[in-house]
Parts: structure tokens; C-alpha cells; sequence
């Protein structure tokens, strides 16, 4: 099992740029594929990046892509989210995710551990 924290958020104007930590305990993060979701207010959660175990491997939504990068870095247990032209629809709630299986997903469901979330606000 793995324990997930995330940081970072915070209030930002459009064009700014926030990076998001996760922080993970208990099994070693590198035995995880990695994920960020987010979920704006009255919305469904929707994905957000992904990387592989090695790190070698990254998928974004297109919403984000170009825009925001996802990495890791497994001797710390740690996951990133670094978030750059940032826009007010990027507002929301961002989480954490782990998954077990072999390959690299999408959807939230086949993710099994998630964190509290990090809200992020981006004003107009």
C-alpha cells in the first residue's frame, strides 16, 4: 500500500505557474504508475497526466499538454506537477493518484490509491 500527500496549490493569475507535489509513503513509489487528476467544482474528475514507473513514459490530456509537465523522482518518493501558462479553467481540485497495474491509464478508475487533493485557483 502507498499513502499519497499532495502541496502546492494555491491561488495564481492566468499566465502564472504552480508546481504540485505528491508525497508518497509506505511501498516505494517506484512500484506505482503515477497519475494527476483534477476535478472543478461540480464537475466529473477528469485526467490529467500520467508517467511510468521509470519515468520514461508520459501521457497528457490535451487540455494541458504543452502546458504542464508530469515527473517523478523515485529515490525520493516523490511526484510532480509542474503547471506553466496557467489558465482560469485550469481551476480546480488536483489529485494524486497510484496504480498498480503494468501499463500507464487514463481513466480514474484503474488508478487504486489516491491523495486529498490540492486545490488550485487561477484568477482572471
Amino acid at each position: 500500500q502507498v499513502q499519497l500527500v499532495e502541496s502546492g496549490g494555491g491561488l495564481v493569475q492566468a499566465g502564472g505557474s504552480l508546481r504540485l507535489s505528491c508525497a508518497t509513503s509506505g511501498r516505494t513509489v517506484s512500484s506505482y504508475i503515477m497519475g494527476w487528476f483534477r476535478q472543478a467544482p461540480g464537475k466529473e474528475r477528469n485526467f490529467v497526466a500520467t508517467i511510468s514507473r521509470s519515468g520514461g513514459q508520459t501521457s497528457y490530456a490535451d487540455s494541458v499538454k504543452g502546458r504542464f509537465t508530469i515527473s517523478r523522482d523515485n529515490a525520493k518518493n516523490m511526484v510532480y506537477l509542474e503547471m506553466n501558462s496557467l489558465k482560469p479553467e485550469d481551476t480546480a481540485d488536483y489529485y494524486c493518484a497510484a496504480r498498480s497495474g503494468a501499463f500507464i491509464r487514463l481513466t480514474d478508475y484503474e488508478y487504486d490509491y489516491w491523495g486529498q487533493g490540492t486545490q488550485v485557483t487561477v484568477s482572471s
